[in-house]
């Protein structure tokens, strides 16, 4: 009903931005405020009641995108995206940090600790897989950088991990700890190649076992059941000492997908049936997210100001990252201009870190959240529509929607 109210008004949003408004609506700081039960939510905790539909959501979007990996795409485009991928991540977290420091100078460090301005940094270089697919797929957008793109935000979570991880590391040791190389490199790592072997063996094992079936309908059924299983299982760790065995499960359901398009004769139509079905189960995960965004973080200044800081800053880190690692790599002067911008949505992996931000201090870990929570706010209502914008002037996205085009098919006949 959100997207036919922005259509009526001639805002041409993306349905992303209509469901997280829609998830705003019944938020605690809107219905959620009449207590009414079953009308909105009252409290956040509330809404993590239902948060597994979140994860679920989140898993299909990490399978969906796992089928951008498909060998004979990635010969053209994987060594590029790759490139780009790493770079305009790292130029993002060393921009962002430069800022943020200079910042802490300024302000002193009782408005911005240094730990919290490197932690901050480390987070930018993350991006949301979630809110970009969905204006890919609700537009249809085809060409150079959609190609790219894809690839590149499913690349980030991996990258975002290491970055992370090094940078809290310092936090850490700057808090008054001391440097450990096993939980800034190894368990980083460990986590990486863990999701990725849980990954693929779920998918060589889902791939075969379709194989018994004879009817789609029924490897549809057995896909959705596999999915939901391997993100339960990406949610197991383990610890021996300070060695730390965990899963992303952004990665292991990436890696899931990728077996399961390169190995199995059956995707290409299995895809296009999950399409269908996860459309709602994606609009539950938006609406939720838009629930979940605080709003109460507009009561502290300095938290704005510094917010403000981070968003900009890792804008122009994306876009500038991007646009030069395209050109280094040769890319048209299409994708240099437009690459970057797709670029900027960020949510579901920013606020993971967040958690493992808590364990720098109480204060320090408030401070980072209630940031994070504003920056991921603007990134998520403006960021789809300035990749749609972005995707639109690079001439990716047809100008008459598919839905006017089957009310006028109807008209004529």
């Amino acid at each position: 009903m959100m997207t036919r109210v922005f259509r009526k008004c001639n805002l041409k949003c993306p349905d992303v931005t209509c469901f997280l408004i829609a998830g705003l609506l019944v938020g605690p700081y809107a219905l959620g405020r009449l207590h009414i039960e079953g009308l909105g939510f009252p409290t956040m905790e509330d809404v993590g009641k239902v948060s597994i539909l979140s994860d679920v959501a989140l898993g299909f979007i990490a399978f969906d995108i796992g089928n951008e990996f498909r060998l004979s795409h990635l010969k053209e485009t994987g060594r590029t995206a790759t490139v780009i991928g790493i770079i305009q991540a790292v130029v993002a977290a060393l921009l962002v940090d430069a800022a943020l420091i200079a910042l802490y100078f300024i302000l002193g460090p009782e408005k911005l600790p240094l730990p919290v301005a490197i932690t901050l940094g480390a987070i930018a270089s993350a991006t949301a897989p979630a809110a970009t697919l969905m204006v890919v797929r609700q537009y249809k957008a085809k060409g150079p950088v959609t190609d790219l793109l894809l690839p590149i935000v499913a690349l980030d979570d991996a990258v975002g991990l290491m970055v992370f991880a090094v940078s809290f590391g310092i936090a850490q040791a700057l808090k008054g700890g001391e440097l450990n190389v096993i939980s800034i490199i190894v368990n980083p790592l460990l986590e990486i190649l863990t999701s990725l072997l849980l990954g693929a063996l779920m998918g060589v094992l889902m791939t075969e076992l379709e194989k018994l079936f004879f009817s789609n309908h029924n490897r549809l059924s057995m896909t959705i059941a596999f999915v939901t299983m391997t993100i339960a299982l990406s949610s197991l760790h383990f610890s021996f000492g300070d060695l730390k065995i965990s899963f992303s499960s952004l990665l292991v359901c990436m890696m899931l997908g990728t077996m399961f398009c390169n190995l199995s004769q059956f995707s290409p139509d299995i895809m296009s049936r999950t399409e269908k079905w996860t459309s709602p189960l994606y609009a539950v995960f938006f609406v939720l997210s838009g629930a979940q965004l605080e709003l109460g973080v507009f009561r502290y200044p300095s938290i704005i100001l510094i917010g403000v800081v981070y968003i900009l800053m890792r804008c122009i880190g994306k876009y500038a990252g991007a646009f030069g690692s395209a050109a280094m790599m040769g890319c048209s002067s299409t994708v240099r201009k437009y690459l970057g911008i797709t670029l900027f949505p960020q949510a579901g992996v920013a606020l993971g870190m967040v958690v493992t931000a808590q364990s720098l201090g109480e204060s320090e870990g408030a401070m980072i959240r209630n940031i994070i929570l504003f920056s991921v706010m603007i990134y998520e209502l403006a960021g789809p529509m300035l990749t749609r914008i972005a995707l639109t002037a690079a001439g990716e996205i047809t100008p008459v929607e598919p839905e006017k085009q089957t009310r006028e098919r109807f008209a004529h006949k």
